[in-house]
């Protein structure tokens, strides 16, 4: 079926040359591990992957506990839910990520806001979210939650954003879904010092893959316990957490309303020698990042932000066109490099131009930062198998399509 997607680009862009925009890198014992899955006939959430995968993400991480989710959608969701937001309860999050970093507080019934971004990170701007906070403290409007988004693997000020947690009263979740194996200040993103939960992806395109899965982990074993029942059905068999006393094998309790967000073995086993890798994974990345850096650096283009203070996992190339000294729009540099096989997109649309939050009354200019940069921004392939012949012809197509 993959096969039969590219085909159909390249008859339509009529290119016998296709680069995807992201590409899983399968070169280990995947194969083995999914068959041994299949062989144990342990192929549901039951078995030894799922338990596996948690203990070495929690070895790479250095968190205490780890819950690992169906999607990283559930894992926000969860995350949320353990944090016990409720109806009326506000959240704030960036206008630059995919739906759910907003959708996951819907579904809690809360109510979600925005904090526009930094112009050079493309993160949550500390400054907006100063002033933000400031204003919502007069008014008695304060959220209970911010959910951080490291857009493109890159880290959020999480220091200064954990200080201001602390004055105004705020929990943290961070929404890493594309930053595995991230820095910032010397540790890996996930061990949640400045945070009560983290949260990855590994969704079929992010650094890795078990196809669709999360993963929600947490220092506080409280939140753990609570996210571990929500994600499945509100059901335990743990003797410890029980309210009426079972000497049997067979007995189970639920405790609360929750529900089916489980990973299955299947998608553990496909994922875990990945994990092995994942250093390997972001290395390549960010060595893939600087030959780009080197071959656009003199054109009107933007490359993405580089700090001292944090590595990024480098999940996305993502540069923004100058378009007072590009006479074509960003459009129709889109559209020539579709042509050319070249699988660029854009990421993201900010969430509050979408129709349905719309509806909830955000409107075209309440986040200026945010939608200046959606106008400008371009998203290259980024993979570890990318070649150095590839980037040069990415790049010199570039060059071909702004001249």
């Amino acid at each position: 079926m993959f096969q039969a997607v590219i085909n159909d680009i390249k008859n339509i862009y009529q290119t016998k040359d296709f680069i995807p925009l992201h590409e899983p890198c399968f070169t280990g014992d995947e194969n083995r591990l999914v068959n041994e899955c299949l062989d144990s006939t342990f192929v549901s959430s039951v078995g030894k992957f799922v338990g596996q995968f948690e203990k070495e993400l929690a070895d790479v991480t250095g968190v205490k506990h780890v819950v690992v989710t169906s999607s990283g959608t559930s894992a926000l969701h969860i995350s949320c839910l353990s944090l016990g937001l409720k109806k009326n309860d506000i959240v704030w999050t960036s206008p630059i990520s995919f739906v759910a970093s907003a959708n996951c507080a819907l579904l809690a019934n809360a109510k979600i806001d925005f904090v526009d971004i930094d112009p050079n990170t493309y993160n949550i701007s500390t400054i907006e979210l100063k002033n933000k906070l400031i204003k919502a403290k007069q008014n008695n409007k304060l959220p209970k939650l911010v959910i951080v988004v490291h857009l493109a693997g890159l880290p959020c000020d999480m220091h200064e954003i954990y200080l201001l947690s602390k004055k105004y009263k705020f929990k943290i979740i961070e929404d890493a879904s594309h930053a595995i194996n991230a820095y910032y200040k010397g540790l890996r993103v996930g061990n949640c010092k400045y945070s009560e939960i983290t949260v990855f992806s590994f969704h079929a395109v992010k650094i890795i893959t078990s196809g669709e899965g999360g993963i929600a982990i947490t220092n506080n074993k409280k939140l753990a316990i609570k996210m571990q029942l929500l994600r499945s059905h509100g059901v335990t068999r743990e003797k410890k957490l029980f309210q009426n006393k079972s000497i049997n094998s067979w007995y189970y309790e639920q405790l609360l309303l929750g529900f089916n967000y489980r990973l299955t073995e299947f998608q553990a086993a496909l994922v875990i020698n990945q994990l092995k890798r994942v250093s390997k994974f972001t290395k390549k990345r960010n060595s893939i990042s600087r030959l780009y850096d080197s071959l656009l650096k003199n054109l009107p283009i933007k490359l993405p932000a580089k700090l001292s203070d944090r590595i990024s996992g480098m999940h996305l190339y993502i540069i923004q066109l100058d378009q007072k000294k590009i006479s074509k729009k960003r459009d129709e540099i889109i559209n020539y490099l579709h042509r050319k096989g070249i699988m660029v997109n854009l990421h993201y649309i900010p969430i509050h131009t979408q129709p349905y939050f719309k509806n909830l009354g955000f409107k075209l200019g309440d986040f200026p930062v945010a939608e200046e940069y959606y106008s400008n921004t371009l998203t290259l392939p980024m993979f570890p198998d990318l070649t150095i012949k590839q980037v040069k012809f990415i790049t010199n197509e570039i060059k071909n399509a702004i001249n």
